[in-house]
């Protein structure tokens, strides 16, 4: 038995030895990598702390307020942590805490029935301050504003001692020695039944003595009481006031909500009355108090009822304000995508207006070609004039009326209009081919004898040649004679329409057209008569549009040829050089234009075209 007693004692030696050896070689191992394992250490435990805060606040429905500079208690929706948790187990909800301190209310006296919550109102304040000051995560609204205490002193609860011999009002008076003592502007006090404990009359009187000298230290504080006193001193006092916890006398029930701005109400006789006590009981009592203190107590608690009615009624009128709001910003909104539709119908409307214009450019263009392809015949001329006023007047309303439907509407019957007129167009043009193929006109003759029957180009009005001199030859319309160079003159075939020169009379003894002058009637004699009189050598079409200016100078044009004026001069201006662009480009097609160019610069320049007839 020695000998295997000593066997194993070698054993366990070696055992020693060997963990020994193996924890050495660890330690030489790991040594080197001594800092890097402490700061690791040191992120775990910071990691692992951040996760059980974040588990809190998923457990407490909490987060990380702002923490402003110096003392500030100003909370919505504040939940006491540990009633949370509970309640939440059980599937019921609890009923959240408002409540502000400023520097005008430091103190916040509350009193109210027994059992109606002051207490878990001081703990709350208590519990989640300390948190904050933790920096742990609290249950209350984003909004809320949190500020940082230097002292935190709570006096709650009762802390009796046959040890240190104190009584429950002696513990109590040492805890508010110690609160006078030290107690500033940083500090946040937390007392429940302040002056308990002892005979009312004089317990009151010292508790509002103390309250009044922890005042004028500008401490901060939440106080729960049901002496009438501390209330009446929170009404009288500035920076003191009153916050009641509110119970519902018709169901006989405590609601757990704080209201401040008025004193709450004990309603001991109604709380009495509830847990079954003898009615004769009760009146005995009231007999005892008075029905003065009665009918006070009951005032107040109509106090309090009519500050629930009417606390309803705001929170539904903010319920209100807050759906109008909302309205009012879905109507801003709306009236914003309506403002962007409008715009873009605005767009379109101006791009197919520019389009118009595009298209009334194209129009002039084809309007001058077939001006000069149908060597200016009036019917045609006409027709063509009629259809550019037609379009310009259809483009203008166009422009002018931005709504939708109309635009839209306006643009299909312009659109139809122009396909009518272009069928119209074709079928004339078919109908031209026609007739031209049956009678040509004759070549002009580059030799006019006297007595030929001719026409200005560009013009139907025909006259007689009465004399020439192998350039320029004198013509005979009616009873107005002008010289005017031959080459801008054509022959016309002498079966054309009689009454275009004799106006329906009959041929005096049958003689040849070119025989006699040409007759023009007294009507024709008194409008060029009239024309020659309100004749103007000059015409100014500046700021007018592109078609209401070529229109404007096509009419001027024609009246300067008739009247037999020499010279013109058209005032365009010079600007973007539109106008005088679009002037000339027609005054290149009239055969009756000889030349034009542009004013001397003394008297416009550029800006006039002289035009020679």
């Amino acid at each position: 038995m020695v000998e295997a007693n000593n066997r194993i004692r070698e054993l366990e030696a070696e055992e020693r030895r060997e963990i020994i050896r193996i924890l050495k070689e660890v330690a030489a191992e790991i040594r080197p990598h001594i800092q890097s394992i402490m700061k690791s250490f040191d992120f775990l435990g910071t990691m692992d702390l951040i996760r059980a805060k974040t588990l809190l606040a998923e457990a407490i429905g909490g987060q990380a307020p702002e923490v402003e500079r110096g003392a500030v208690v100003d909370w919505a929706m504040a939940r006491p942590p540990l009633l949370f948790l509970s309640l939440s187990r059980q599937g019921k909800s609890v009923v959240p805490l408002d409540i502000e301190l400023s520097p005008e209310k430091r103190m916040l006296i509350i009193s109210g029935p027994n059992a109606g919550g002051k207490s878990v109102c001081l703990k709350t304040v208590g519990l989640l301050q300390y948190m904050v000051q933790m920096g742990l995560p609290v249950s209350m609204n984003d909004n809320s504003r949190v500020g940082v205490f230097t002292n935190l002193m709570i006096d709650i609860g009762d802390e009796q001692s046959i040890e240190d011999d104190l009584s429950t009002y002696s513990s109590h008076l040492r805890n508010m020695k110690n609160m006078l003592r030290r107690a500033d502007a940083e500090t946040l006090l937390l007392i429940d039944e302040m002056g308990g404990g002892t005979e009312p009359t004089i317990g009151g009187a010292i508790a509002e003595a103390v309250l009044s000298q922890l005042c004028g230290r500008g401490a901060y504080g939440v106080i729960t009481t049901h002496y009438r006193n501390l209330k009446e001193f929170a009404d009288h006092h500035e920076g003191v006031a009153n916050g009641a916890m509110l119970y519902d006398r018709q169901a006989l029930r405590p609601l757990f909500i704080l209201s401040m701005g008025q004193p709450g109400s004990s309603f001991a006789i109604e709380i009495a009355r509830k847990t079954g006590l003898p009615e004769e009981v009760i009146r005995y009592a009231s007999d005892l108090v008075g029905q003065d203190y009665i009918q006070s107590d009951k005032y107040i608690q109509d106090i309090i009822r009519d500050k629930r009615y009417w606390e309803g009624k705001r929170q539904a009128i903010h319920q209100h304000e807050k759906a109008l709001e909302e309205s009012r910003a879905r109507l801003e909104s709306s009236i914003t995508e309506l403002e962007k539709s409008r715009k873009a119908i605005l767009a379109k409307a101006k791009e197919e207006a520019a389009q118009l214009l595009r298209e009334a450019n194209r129009r002039i263009e084809n309007a001058i070609r077939e001006i000069r392809e149908a060597e200016a015949e009036r019917e045609r001329t006409r027709e063509i004039r009629d259809d550019l006023t037609q379009f310009a007047r259809e483009a203008e309303e166009i422009e002018e009326r931005t709504k939708d439907e109309i635009i839209e509407k306006k643009m299909r019957q312009i659109e139809e209009r122009r396909r009518r007129k272009e069928k119209r167009r074709r079928e004339k043009a078919q109908e031209k081919v026609g007739v031209d193929r049956v009678s040509a006109r004759p070549a002009a003759d580059s030799s006019l004898p006297s007595g030929s029957l001719v026409r200005i180009k560009g013009l139907t009005q025909t006259g007689i040649i009465e004399k020439t001199d192998g350039k320029t030859a004198i013509i005979i319309f009616g009873d107005v004679r002008t010289r005017m160079a031959i080459d801008r003159l054509e022959p016309v075939n002498p079966t054309a329409s009689v009454g275009a020169t004799h106006c329906g009379r009959p041929r005096p003894g049958g003689a040849h057209p070119a025989a006699e002058p040409a007759r023009m009637s007294r009507m024709t004699r008194e409008v060029i008569d009239e024309r020659r009189s309100r004749f103007h050598q000059d015409l100014d079409i500046r700021g007018l549009r592109g078609d209401e200016a070529l229109q404007s100078v096509i009419h001027f044009i024609d009246d300067a040829i008739v009247v037999g004026m020499a010279r013109v001069r058209i005032l365009h201006g010079t600007g973007g050089g539109i106008l005088r662009q679009l002037v000339r480009d027609y005054l290149s097609g009239v055969p009756a234009v000889s030349a034009f160019r542009d004013e001397h610069v003394q008297f416009g320049g550029a800006g006039i075209t002289v035009v020679d007839l």
